[in-house]
């Protein structure tokens, strides 16, 4: 799984770095083309020697080698590179990657990879539990960064808490993991659907909601990093689709949405139904922006094509149908409901009442439901959300 690999370690100044020679022989005992990159805090608990020995490479500490000039190209590097894996990855250095500061030879090769990064956090408890090392791993996370927890322990300090690096089999395991599901939807056509509708009332105003689309877009990437086309079906949004395998397809209203469904929905092996579609449009739309007269202004409304009804029953056999439920009351219920009706494979069931979840966030709390067993998550980045979905649509078509 790890033959011919190019993994790249980097191993900042913690005193778990002693554990990242175990990660080093794991992955070469594995097969794995390893090179390390250490910043100058990390030869104060470990020699460079040690990493040479173990890599069989040349270990990497500076820009360039100060006997002969050699250019150490963090570009080369980058590109070189199938994983990155930071372990340590101390509070200073998870801190600089998140604000984009690149003072030093691994923090500036992190800038210029082309790959995944994946970070084991290491540090004491009060710097891993303060609201800054918080921020700053959520945002690297939102930004598609692995990362490998750490793990409650005794602590360098003479403390026991959270912030000992995760030990080095587990990080060699979460590599495994990242390569072994890389393509595992490989030669797989998947359909979702992001963000809100706007419904017209006039040409300056619409009915709406909150969907940030982050939801959808975390699925498509997560699909198309698993190997997938992916036909993301997108209403307006701030966010953007990074991999070269995601097709957006932008749209305004239900309709439109509808419309675009029907014409990718039949060649899709996979159909993910994320998007906030508005139940209701106006009846008429104006030509011109409504003025403004004193007077009470009453609007009519009509529902909108119910997509994921209308899907279902064109749905195949083959077919994977994956349906979202935001619920405010009576949400399991609701949810059920929706699963059967729809003809869904499973439904994501996430609830406003949970702090975090929901329109807006970078996070999310949901419940997997299936017509025979339910399945509750911890809340997570909507990254980490969304391999949950993606093993559970693996995990039906291996039953199929």
């Amino acid at each position: 799984m790890l033959s011919g690999k190019n993994i790249l370690v980097g191993v900042t100044g913690g005193i778990s770095a002693y554990k990242t020679a175990v990660l080093i022989r794991l992955l070469k005992k594995n097969g794995a083309n390893v090179k390390v990159i250490m910043t100058q805090a990390a030869k104060q608990f470990v020699q460079p020697l040690t990493f040479a020995t173990l890599s069989q490479n040349p270990v990497y500490t500076e820009f360039f080698n100060p006997e002969n000039g050699e250019w150490n190209s963090h570009v080369s590097l980058g590109i070189w590179a199938d994983l990155f894996i930071i372990a340590p990855a101390t509070a200073n250095t998870i801190a600089k990657i998140a604000n984009g500061i690149a003072d030093n030879l691994l923090t500036t090769t992190c800038l210029s990879s082309r790959c995944k990064i994946m970070i084991a956090p290491a540090m004491d408890l009060d710097m891993y539990s303060n609201p800054i090392t918080q921020k700053n791993l959520s945002d690297l996370t939102s930004r598609g960064f692995l990362t490998v927890q750490a793990n409650e322990g005794f602590l360098a300090s003479g403390l026991s808490g959270k912030g000992r690096m995760a030990e080095p089999e587990e990080i060699f395991l979460a590599a495994k993991e990242f390569f072994s599901s890389k393509e595992d939807f490989s030669g797989k056509k998947v359909m979702i659907t992001a963000g809100p509708t706007r419904e017209k009332i006039d040409p300056v105003r619409f009915i709406s909601n909150y969907s940030s689309g982050k939801m959808g877009y975390a699925l498509a990437e997560e699909f198309a990093n698993r190997g997938a086309e992916v036909f993301l079906i997108s209403g307006p949004v701030e966010v953007k689709a990074k991999s070269p395998k995601i097709k957006v397809i932008a749209i305004e209203s239900a309709l439109e949405m509808y419309l675009e469904c029907q014409n990718y929905f039949p060649n899709a092996d996979i159909a993910i139904m994320a998007a906030a579609v508005a139940d209701f449009k106006p009846e008429k739309t104006a030509d011109n922006k409504i003025k403004k007269t004193g007077e009470q202004l009453s609007l009519t409304l009509s529902p909108t094509t119910d997509i994921a009804g209308e899907l279902g029953k064109k749905k195949r056999q083959d077919q994977i149908f994956v349906g979202f439920a935001l619920e405010t009351e009576n949400e399991k219920q609701n949810a059920e409901k929706k699963l059967s009706t729809k003809n869904f494979d499973f439904i994501v069931l996430n609830s406003l009442q949970d702090k975090g979840a929901g329109f807006g966030y970078d996070t999310n709390k949901i419940t997997i439901l299936t017509k025979t067993e339910s399945q509750s998550f911890q809340l997570k980045s909507k990254q980490e959300v969304s391999k949950d979905i993606a093993n559970k649509v693996l995990e039906i078509i291996n039953k199929k």
